[in-house]
């Protein structure tokens, strides 16, 4: 969903830092350590974009060596756990999304309801627990057959990315094995995923100037936008990866 149906991965970063350089300054106020921020290119990419929003709080911690209780997901935005940070990005991510909303991608739209009208079957696979909330102000819920998010893998248990779980789970649910689905992903966790998964094609959207990074994380096909490609090239580059002729 963010950064390849919406254009709230950018608001995504933007809740991360404010929520990570508050709590990373109250430390270093406290006596512990000097105050290094957050940075998009170093923290958000590397550890937090595409996880799981818990476990992207648990992967920052760790490469900073701050290890906190994980608490529980009704912890307070104002707790000191893993669950307590994780909650306060989402109270900004909400913030932000009331304030500003949440745009598209034209682009990736207009390519969804192409497949549509051509019979193919639409899923949406995302780690955050806001689907709901970003889809229908973005008048777009009724273009997925199946929304798998993180309230849904947290029901199933499903493990985040870079793990195939969400995918795979949506493919089940359109009736469609992995060898015979795409997926369109914008994260390199969600890219590795979508390559341990099995899929008949794994593209990946260079939003971050990152084609060669998606490239060795396993997609098989890399576009900057999804303006870029059609289903006849999408149906080319399967066939290519089959080894199969035109």
């Amino acid at each position: 969903m963010d950064g390849v149906v919406t254009r709230t991965a950018a608001v995504h970063s933007r809740a991360w830092k404010r929520m990570f350089d508050d709590y990373l300054r109250q430390r270093a106020e406290r006596g512990h350590g000097a105050f290094r921020e957050f940075t998009h290119e170093g923290d958000y990419r590397r550890y937090v974009d595409g996880r799981p929003r818990y476990q992207g709080v648990a992967a920052f911690l760790e490469s900073r060596g701050l290890h906190l209780p994980q608490g529980t997901p009704d912890d307070a935005p104002r707790a000191e756990t893993v669950c307590g940070l994780g909650n306060r990005k989402n109270e900004l991510f909400n913030e932000i999304i009331a304030r500003d909303g949440a745009g598209l991608y034209d682009s990736t739209v207009a390519l969804i309801h192409d497949l549509r009208a051509r019979g193919f079957k639409v899923g949406l696979a995302t780690s955050s627990r806001n689907s709901a909330l970003i889809l229908g102000q973005s008048g777009v819920a009724g273009l997925f057959a199946t929304v798998v998010d993180g309230l849904v893998s947290a029901q199933l248990g499903l493990k985040g990315k870079p793990a195939p779980d969400i995918f795979t789970t949506a493919s089940a649910s359109l009736g469609v094995p992995p060898a015979r689905a795409v997926v369109f992903e914008d994260a390199v966790t969600g890219v590795e995923a979508g390559a341990r998964g099995g899929f008949a094609l794994v593209i990946g959207i260079a939003r971050e100037g990152n084609a060669a990074e998606l490239r060795r994380h396993g997609a098989d096909l890399v576009v900057n936008d999804l303006g870029e490609t059609s289903l006849e090239a999408i149906s080319a580059a399967v066939r290519a990866k089959r080894g199969e002729h035109a």
